[in-house]
């Protein structure tokens, strides 16, 4: 998930806001607001429980951040590297890059989260009891007590041993230490969360049933946790079938590379028609990278501004495309396939391009490995391992199997 809103970097790393952050706030700040704080807190002006609603949610989102940097902080201590940390609707999401060396490493990430929320429970639980003996208003004790249950209660919630919580990753790395099969284990995880999410989704609409409308609220956070582990399933699989790989075992070496200052009708007439990519890095005269340009890109031109529109302006800056090194495990690019990018990751290596990776050379990849499970077939495959079937899913899939004509040989 990538940010809207970059904030900077707390603990050195970078932090941004989703544009669906605003609802979670929208929800807390009225919710309180406009019904908890003037029912257990009556007597105050309507301003003052805006503001009180408005601050809790803010400190609210400060929680999710401290949970978050938690996880990521124990990740670098652990040869891990992030990429990130994400504010969004449903809680926060750490970025990782790779996976645990360790069933130790795997728990003390996981772990530390829901414990950073339980110390951050206990700081609010503490400023509220200052402020009772202090004689502050009983509304701002309120707000300190508030965030310190709802961090109790999200503490609780992430140790819930279903992925893709914490408590899932926590069970992902008790079963890796006891099995001695991390592949496995994370599935045995996913599935307990995917049934947990099922629970959810049944309870909201029981919930709805009679006549509550958080229901809808179980049911959209049910839906999340049954994609999300799913998601994680499908991944795990496809890093085991992929381990052992790297970015130069799959990537396409030597992509074609263009200049940017050519218009789109000139390009699509003397180069596209004769190269058949659908990816072209553009460089500038020492080689190095400006940009990417795909034929997605060049059809959404008009016909009538493809004279005068060059390819520069048409580029997906290059702070915003994927990149890996020729070295790094193949897996742990993966992710790097869901970011924009237009499903496309450049290889480079002291600042040249050296390589391009798609997900069809991933799929192509997961195929001749026969995307084997624990030493055996996985089960969503047949015998046939010349192709992946139509219903598999990894992060970043866009391409389709066999590559199109323009697909071949640069993706």
């Amino acid at each position: 998930m990538r940010p809207t809103i970059r904030l900077g970097r707390v603990a050195g790393v970078r932090v941004g806001l989703h544009w669906s952050v605003v609802g979670i706030v929208l929800l807390v700040a009225v919710g309180l607001a406009g019904y908890n704080f003037p029912a257990v807190f009556p007597g105050y002006p309507t301003f003052a429980y805006v503001v009180a609603g408005v601050v809790a949610a803010l400190l609210l989102l400060c929680s999710l951040l401290a949970h978050e940097v938690a996880h990521a902080v124990v990740a670098r201590r652990n040869g891990l590297e992030v990429e990130g940390i994400t504010l969004w609707l449903l809680g926060g999401v750490a970025q990782l890059r790779g996976e645990p060396r360790g069933p130790g490493a795997d728990f003390r990430i996981a772990a530390v989260g829901p414990l950073a929320s339980f110390l951050v429970a206990l700081v609010f639980a503490v400023a509220s009891w200052v402020g009772v003996n202090a004689g502050i208003g009983r509304l701002s004790v309120g707000v300190m007590a508030y965030l310190a249950v709802i961090n109790v209660i999200l503490a609780v919630f992430n140790l819930v041993p279903a992925a893709p919580l914490d408590g899932g990753r926590v069970l992902r790395a008790a079963l890796w230490a006891w099995r001695g099969d991390r592949v496995q284990a994370a599935v045995w995880a996913t599935r307990a969360g995917r049934g947990f999410g099922f629970l959810l989704i049944v309870l909201g609409v029981v919930t709805l049933l009679a006549g509550n409308g958080g229901g809808l609220w179980w049911i959209l956070l049910g839906w999340f946790v049954v994609n999300m582990a799913a998601a994680e399933e499908q991944q795990a699989r496809v890093g085991a079938a992929l381990s052992g790989l790297r970015v130069r075992d799959v990537m396409t070496e030597h992509p074609q590379t263009v200049g940017g200052e050519q218009t789109v009708a000139n390009f699509l007439t003397d180069v596209a028609v004769v190269r058949m990519h659908s990816t072209y890095p553009l460089v500038d005269n020492e080689g190095r990278l400006r940009g990417l340009v795909t034929l997605n890109r060049l059809r959404e031109v008009p016909r009538e501004r493809r004279g005068h529109t060059t390819l520069w302006e048409i580029a997906r800056p290059p702070h915003e495309v994927p990149q890996a090194e020729p070295d790094e495990p193949l897996s742990s690019v993966l992710p790097r396939l869901e970011q924009p990018g237009d499903g496309r990751i450049l290889v480079q290596h002291e600042g040249r391009i050296v390589g391009i990776i798609s997900p069809s050379d991933i799929s192509r990849a997961v195929a001749r490995r026969g995307f084997t499970v624990g030493g055996r077939a996985g089960a969503d495959f047949g015998q046939d391992t010349s192709r992946p079937p139509e219903n598999w899913w990894y992060p970043g899939k866009g391409d389709q199997y066999p590559p199109r004509r323009d697909d071949h040989p640069q993706r």
